[in-house]
Protein backbone atom coordinates (compact mmCIF):
# COMPACT_ATOMS: atom_id res chain seq x y z
CA UNK A 1 0.00 0.00 0.00
CA UNK A 2 3.32 2.32 0.78
CA UNK A 3 4.05 1.94 -2.84
CA UNK A 4 0.74 2.28 -4.07
CA UNK A 5 0.13 5.55 -2.17
CA UNK A 6 3.69 7.00 -3.29
CA UNK A 7 3.14 6.47 -6.94
CA UNK A 8 -0.60 8.32 -6.70
CA UNK A 9 0.90 11.31 -4.46
CA UNK A 10 3.61 11.91 -7.34
CA UNK A 11 1.56 11.64 -10.47
CA UNK A 12 -1.00 13.94 -8.21
CA UNK A 13 1.74 16.93 -7.56
CA UNK A 14 3.27 16.49 -11.18
CA UNK A 15 -0.08 17.02 -12.92
CA UNK A 16 -1.25 20.04 -10.51
CA UNK A 17 1.73 21.63 -10.57
CA UNK A 18 1.59 21.02 -14.39
CA UNK A 19 -2.15 22.73 -14.63
CA UNK A 20 -1.04 25.87 -13.03
CA UNK A 21 0.85 26.55 -15.50
CA UNK A 22 -0.97 29.16 -17.58
CA UNK A 23 0.49 32.43 -16.91
CA UNK A 24 4.06 34.01 -17.28
CA UNK A 25 6.15 33.52 -14.00
CA UNK A 26 3.38 32.01 -12.11
CA UNK A 27 4.43 27.94 -11.77
CA UNK A 28 8.03 29.35 -11.21
CA UNK A 29 7.02 32.03 -9.01
CA UNK A 30 4.89 29.52 -6.64
CA UNK A 31 7.21 26.30 -6.61
CA UNK A 32 10.16 29.25 -5.16
CA UNK A 33 7.79 30.40 -2.26
CA UNK A 34 6.96 27.11 -1.35
CA UNK A 35 9.91 25.78 -1.75
CA UNK A 36 11.80 27.89 0.01
CA UNK A 37 9.46 27.69 3.40
CA UNK A 38 9.99 23.93 2.65
CA UNK A 39 13.62 24.47 2.84
CA UNK A 40 13.65 26.35 6.17
CA UNK A 41 11.02 23.59 7.95
CA UNK A 42 13.22 20.87 6.20
CA UNK A 43 16.74 22.23 8.15
CA UNK A 44 14.42 22.74 11.47
CA UNK A 45 13.17 19.64 11.57
CA UNK A 46 16.19 18.25 11.17
CA UNK A 47 17.55 19.89 13.54
CA UNK A 48 14.88 19.56 16.31
CA UNK A 49 15.32 15.71 15.54
CA UNK A 50 18.47 15.37 16.72
CA UNK A 51 20.45 14.35 13.64
CA UNK A 52 24.25 14.51 13.52
CA UNK A 53 24.14 15.76 10.02
CA UNK A 54 21.70 18.73 8.76
CA UNK A 55 22.21 17.15 5.03
CA UNK A 56 19.53 14.76 3.93
CA UNK A 57 17.67 14.20 0.58
CA UNK A 58 14.38 16.75 1.19
CA UNK A 59 16.67 19.50 1.94
CA UNK A 60 19.00 18.93 -1.03
CA UNK A 61 15.79 18.42 -3.48
CA UNK A 62 14.71 22.09 -1.85
CA UNK A 63 17.63 23.26 -2.41
CA UNK A 64 18.17 22.49 -5.84
CA UNK A 65 14.60 23.42 -6.63
CA UNK A 66 15.35 26.68 -5.42
CA UNK A 67 18.26 27.41 -7.49
CA UNK A 68 16.24 26.43 -10.52
CA UNK A 69 13.49 28.96 -9.97
CA UNK A 70 15.58 31.64 -9.35
CA UNK A 71 17.52 31.09 -12.36
CA UNK A 72 14.64 30.71 -14.75
CA UNK A 73 11.68 33.12 -12.86
CA UNK A 74 13.79 36.31 -14.56
CA UNK A 75 13.73 35.41 -18.21
CA UNK A 76 10.06 33.58 -17.13
CA UNK A 77 8.45 36.88 -15.89
CA UNK A 78 5.92 38.75 -18.09
CA UNK A 79 6.43 39.24 -21.36
CA UNK A 80 8.41 35.88 -21.03
CA UNK A 81 11.21 35.42 -22.96
CA UNK A 82 11.79 31.39 -22.14
CA UNK A 83 8.68 29.21 -21.67
CA UNK A 84 8.56 26.22 -18.93
CA UNK A 85 6.34 24.11 -20.70
CA UNK A 86 4.72 20.34 -19.68
CA UNK A 87 8.62 19.12 -19.17
CA UNK A 88 9.26 22.13 -16.78
CA UNK A 89 6.31 21.70 -14.65
CA UNK A 90 6.67 17.76 -14.46
CA UNK A 91 9.85 17.71 -13.10
CA UNK A 92 9.38 20.27 -10.93
CA UNK A 93 6.04 18.87 -9.33
CA UNK A 94 8.36 15.52 -9.44
CA UNK A 95 10.94 17.53 -7.44
CA UNK A 96 8.57 18.48 -4.71
CA UNK A 97 6.75 15.53 -4.06
CA UNK A 98 10.11 13.45 -3.94
CA UNK A 99 10.96 16.18 -1.47
CA UNK A 100 8.00 16.01 0.51
CA UNK A 101 8.18 12.25 0.23
CA UNK A 102 11.80 11.77 1.35
CA UNK A 103 11.09 14.38 4.87
CA UNK A 104 8.62 11.73 6.37
CA UNK A 105 11.92 9.43 6.48
CA UNK A 106 13.73 12.12 8.28
CA UNK A 107 14.88 12.08 11.85
CA UNK A 108 13.38 10.00 14.58
CA UNK A 109 9.84 9.05 14.03
CA UNK A 110 9.88 8.93 18.21
CA UNK A 111 10.78 12.67 18.26
CA UNK A 112 6.79 13.49 16.92
CA UNK A 113 5.43 11.78 19.44
CA UNK A 114 2.06 13.09 19.66
CA UNK A 115 2.23 12.45 23.80
CA UNK A 116 4.98 14.55 24.15
CA UNK A 117 3.31 17.83 23.60
CA UNK A 118 0.16 17.63 25.54
CA UNK A 119 -3.18 17.91 24.29
CA UNK A 120 -3.24 21.66 24.05
CA UNK A 121 -0.35 21.15 21.36
CA UNK A 122 -1.48 18.31 19.69
CA UNK A 123 -1.85 20.08 16.06
CA UNK A 124 2.03 21.07 16.32
CA UNK A 125 2.97 16.63 16.33
CA UNK A 126 1.18 16.55 12.78
CA UNK A 127 2.47 20.09 11.32
CA UNK A 128 5.39 17.90 9.75
CA UNK A 129 3.23 15.43 7.88
CA UNK A 130 0.69 18.77 6.86
CA UNK A 131 2.79 21.20 5.83
CA UNK A 132 4.29 19.53 2.67
CA UNK A 133 0.61 19.21 1.54
CA UNK A 134 -0.02 22.55 2.50
CA UNK A 135 2.97 24.01 0.11
CA UNK A 136 1.27 22.76 -2.96
CA UNK A 137 -2.05 23.64 -1.82
CA UNK A 138 -3.29 26.07 -4.60
CA UNK A 139 -2.16 23.77 -7.43
CA UNK A 140 -3.72 20.74 -5.78
CA UNK A 141 -6.70 23.16 -5.45
CA UNK A 142 -6.88 23.66 -8.73
CA UNK A 143 -6.10 20.22 -10.14
CA UNK A 144 -9.10 19.18 -7.66
CA UNK A 145 -11.50 21.55 -9.15
CA UNK A 146 -10.43 21.17 -12.74
CA UNK A 147 -10.88 17.08 -12.80
CA UNK A 148 -14.31 17.22 -10.51
CA UNK A 149 -15.40 20.02 -13.27
CA UNK A 150 -14.72 18.13 -16.33
CA UNK A 151 -16.23 14.86 -15.02
CA UNK A 152 -19.44 16.03 -14.30
CA UNK A 153 -19.07 17.35 -17.68
CA UNK A 154 -18.87 14.21 -18.76
CA UNK A 155 -15.65 14.84 -20.42
CA UNK A 156 -11.59 13.38 -19.67
CA UNK A 157 -10.02 14.78 -16.81
CA UNK A 158 -7.12 16.10 -19.03
CA UNK A 159 -9.55 17.92 -21.53
CA UNK A 160 -8.42 21.59 -22.08
CA UNK A 161 -10.67 24.23 -20.73
CA UNK A 162 -10.67 28.15 -19.35
CA UNK A 163 -11.98 27.72 -15.73
CA UNK A 164 -8.74 27.12 -14.17
CA UNK A 165 -7.79 29.62 -11.17
CA UNK A 166 -5.80 31.65 -12.69
CA UNK A 167 -8.25 32.38 -15.77
CA UNK A 168 -10.85 33.31 -13.11
CA UNK A 169 -8.83 35.54 -11.48
CA UNK A 170 -8.35 37.65 -15.41
CA UNK A 171 -12.06 37.60 -15.49
CA UNK A 172 -12.06 38.56 -12.65
CA UNK A 173 -10.22 41.83 -13.74
CA UNK A 174 -6.83 41.90 -12.91
CA UNK A 175 -3.71 42.15 -15.28
CA UNK A 176 -1.57 38.73 -16.12
CA UNK A 177 0.68 39.92 -13.38
CA UNK A 178 -1.07 41.79 -11.07
CA UNK A 179 -3.22 37.43 -10.64
CA UNK A 180 0.58 36.14 -10.31
CA UNK A 181 1.26 38.27 -7.70
CA UNK A 182 -2.41 37.57 -5.74
CA UNK A 183 -0.55 33.81 -6.09
CA UNK A 184 2.46 33.98 -4.73
CA UNK A 185 0.74 36.35 -1.73
CA UNK A 186 -1.63 33.04 -1.33
CA UNK A 187 1.13 30.39 -1.51
CA UNK A 188 3.31 32.38 1.00
CA UNK A 189 0.97 33.44 3.63
CA UNK A 190 -0.73 29.93 3.79
CA UNK A 191 2.69 28.02 4.25
CA UNK A 192 4.19 30.83 6.66
CA UNK A 193 0.98 30.52 8.61
CA UNK A 194 1.65 26.20 8.79
CA UNK A 195 5.53 26.87 9.62
CA UNK A 196 4.87 29.14 12.04
CA UNK A 197 2.62 26.90 13.66
CA UNK A 198 5.41 24.36 13.76
CA UNK A 199 7.96 26.82 15.03
CA UNK A 200 5.96 28.09 18.01
CA UNK A 201 4.82 24.69 19.01
CA UNK A 202 8.38 23.32 18.90
CA UNK A 203 10.10 26.85 20.98
CA UNK A 204 7.11 26.97 23.41
CA UNK A 205 6.16 30.51 22.04
CA UNK A 206 3.52 32.52 23.84
CA UNK A 207 -0.22 31.26 22.34
CA UNK A 208 1.99 28.10 20.76
CA UNK A 209 0.10 27.38 16.94
CA UNK A 210 -2.13 30.28 17.92
CA UNK A 211 0.61 32.77 16.42
CA UNK A 212 0.41 31.10 13.12
CA UNK A 213 -3.46 30.79 13.04
CA UNK A 214 -3.49 34.17 13.51
CA UNK A 215 -1.04 35.35 11.02
CA UNK A 216 -2.94 32.40 8.30
CA UNK A 217 -6.73 34.44 8.89
CA UNK A 218 -5.04 37.86 8.51
CA UNK A 219 -3.19 37.14 6.00
CA UNK A 220 -5.94 35.12 3.98
CA UNK A 221 -8.56 38.35 4.20
CA UNK A 222 -6.02 40.65 3.13
CA UNK A 223 -5.52 38.22 0.57
CA UNK A 224 -9.48 37.64 -0.12
CA UNK A 225 -9.86 41.44 -0.01
CA UNK A 226 -7.28 41.98 -3.38
CA UNK A 227 -8.77 38.98 -4.81
CA UNK A 228 -11.73 40.16 -5.32
CA UNK A 229 -11.36 44.18 -5.37
CA UNK A 230 -8.43 43.98 -8.46
CA UNK A 231 -7.18 46.98 -8.91
CA UNK A 232 -7.89 46.99 -12.71
CA UNK A 233 -11.19 46.36 -14.38
CA UNK A 234 -11.24 45.03 -17.89
CA UNK A 235 -13.56 47.41 -20.07
CA UNK A 236 -16.91 46.67 -20.90
CA UNK A 237 -18.20 45.78 -24.97
CA UNK A 238 -19.12 49.16 -26.52
CA UNK A 239 -22.27 50.85 -26.50
CA UNK A 240 -24.17 50.04 -30.10
CA UNK A 241 -25.55 53.67 -31.63
CA UNK A 242 -28.09 53.92 -33.99
CA UNK A 243 -26.90 54.22 -37.38
CA UNK A 244 -27.85 57.96 -38.50
CA UNK A 245 -28.73 58.69 -41.67
CA UNK A 246 -28.56 62.38 -43.84
CA UNK A 247 -32.23 63.46 -44.52
CA UNK A 248 -33.50 63.61 -47.73
CA UNK A 249 -36.58 62.26 -49.44
CA UNK A 250 -34.79 58.87 -51.31
CA UNK A 251 -33.22 58.41 -48.22
CA UNK A 252 -33.81 54.22 -47.38
CA UNK A 253 -32.67 52.58 -44.00
CA UNK A 254 -30.13 50.12 -44.18
CA UNK A 255 -29.94 47.30 -42.02
CA UNK A 256 -26.84 47.13 -40.55
CA UNK A 257 -25.55 43.88 -38.23
CA UNK A 258 -23.00 43.80 -35.57
CA UNK A 259 -21.10 40.30 -35.64
CA UNK A 260 -21.84 38.91 -32.04
CA UNK A 261 -18.79 37.31 -30.17
CA UNK A 262 -18.31 33.58 -30.79
CA UNK A 263 -17.24 31.32 -28.00
CA UNK A 264 -13.93 30.54 -30.74
CA UNK A 265 -13.17 34.26 -30.86
CA UNK A 266 -13.36 34.61 -26.56
CA UNK A 267 -11.00 31.80 -26.62
CA UNK A 268 -8.38 32.30 -28.97
CA UNK A 269 -8.47 36.41 -26.90
CA UNK A 270 -7.37 34.71 -24.10
CA UNK A 271 -4.39 32.22 -25.58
Amino acid sequence: MSISITMLAIVVVMNAVNFIDGLDGLVAGVCLIANGIFFVYSYILTRDSGATSYFNLATFLAAVLIGACVGFLPFNWSPAKLFMGDSGALVLGLLMATSAIAVTTQGDVNAFDPERFGRSQLLGAFIPIVLPLVIVMLPLLDFGLAVFRRMRAGKSPFAPDRKHLHHRMLDLGHRDRDAVLVFYAWTAVISLAVLLMYIATRQDWPGGYMVGVVFGVVGSAACLVVTLMPSHRRPGPPVETAPTTAPGPTTTPVETTTPAKTADSSTMEHR
